[in-house]
């Protein structure tokens, strides 16, 4: 293989997403990847179903070749050639997160000169990884704001252990990514969100709903007790908050043993700490759209409630691949932003 980029997994954060990232670059410049250390530092190392599924859904779209997508792999070939628009249906077959498989997939299809439409089955709520309810309420819409457009849909939800969500997403081509400016996010405008259950007692979300509206220093939250459908049992909290500029989102989810009062708490309390602040980022949505900033032409800045090693690795991983400059104002896990200069592939 020519051109091959060659990434240590286990620097920087050491987590699946340098992974993700490096598939999704590899497929949009064509050049040729080589991952070792994967995932080092895990309790688990190597390759997970979830981030199999990530490896072979980009080889499906990119006609690639690959060697190393093995359960326990710490060392991954991935030889792209042509990204192909279509209709894909994915399964992780574990409640491994469906959102993490299409964030690594998103990038290069909305760059594939024509429509696309996933559907990914899966873990939609689960630990260590973005909510459905984020990335439909937050993350997509703020793409909105660059150009990218995607329609999103749940037709069943997914939580740990016994997954089995089903999460669909349409893509739209786009020719040109747009840079940011989100330096200053505004009025403080509502929080609003839902408790919801699945195949539990729905006064569990009405306890989690109480304990948002406790903890939250504001008169007029909303928030909708709703049931899901789902395989399994399992519990969540999500709130949205938006600003004249900005949105922000802030997810809890249940687990056996925890009180819904301490679900309910759990969202508030992150909502508050961002609120202290006065930057326009939640820390998750600014280490997901650096990848995009950094195809677009034009330079872009933002401001994050917390500079995250995560944060920071994605950024290394891209300009693996990518002629990009950038600056980050702030320590590591205090407020900041960034100045990003992209580089059209």
């Amino acid at each position: 293989m020519k051109n091959i980029i060659e990434i240590d997994g286990s620097f920087g954060e050491g987590g699946g997403q340098i992974l993700r990232t490096a598939l999704s670059l590899s497929c949009i410049t064509g050049l040729s990847l080589k991952l070792f250390n994967i995932r080092k530092g895990r309790r688990k190392p190597g390759l997970m179903p979830q981030h199999i599924t990530c490896v072979n859904a980009a080889a499906v779209i990119s006609h690639a070749q690959v060697s190393g997508n093995d359960k326990g792999s710490t060392e991954l070939t991935f030889s792209p050639g042509d990204i192909r628009a279509g209709h894909y249906v994915f399964d992780i077959g574990t409640a491994g997160s469906c959102s993490l498989v299409f964030q690594t997939l998103l990038p290069p299809l909305t760059l594939s000169g024509e429509p696309s439409h996933i559907t990914i089955k899966g873990g939609t709520h689960v630990p260590f990884s973005p909510t459905y309810d984020y990335v439909s309420s937050v993350f997509l819409p703020m793409l909105s704001r660059i150009g990218i457009h995607v329609e999103s849909s749940i037709t069943r939800y997914g939580f740990y252990p016994k997954g089995g969500g089903e999460a669909n997403w349409r893509i739209d081509p786009v020719k040109t990514i747009k840079g940011m400016q989100l330096t200053a996010r505004g009025p403080f405008l509502s929080v609003h969100g839902h408790s919801g259950v699945s195949n539990l007692p729905l006064s569990i979300a009405e306890r989690q709903k109480m304990s948002v509206i406790q903890n939250l220093p504001l008169s007029d939250t909303d928030v909708r007790v709703i049931e899901v459908p789902s395989y399994g049992q399992g519990t969540f909290v999500f709130l949205k908050a938006e600003y004249e500029n900005a949105l922000a989102g802030f997810s809890s989810l249940g687990e056996r043993g925890k009180p819904a009062e301490a679900v309910g708490r759990e969202a508030a309390e992150q909502f508050k700490i961002f609120q202290k602040s006065s930057a326009c980022l939640d820390p998750h949505l600014a280490d997901q759209i650096v990848l995009y900033l950094s195809l677009a032409q034009e330079e872009s800045s933002f401001t994050t409630s917390r500079i995250t090693q995560h944060l920071i690795t994605n950024l290394r991983v891209i300009e693996k691949f990518l002629n990009i400059r950038y600056e980050i104002q702030g320590e590591l896990d205090t407020e900041g932003g960034v100045r990003l200069f992209g580089s059209h592939y």
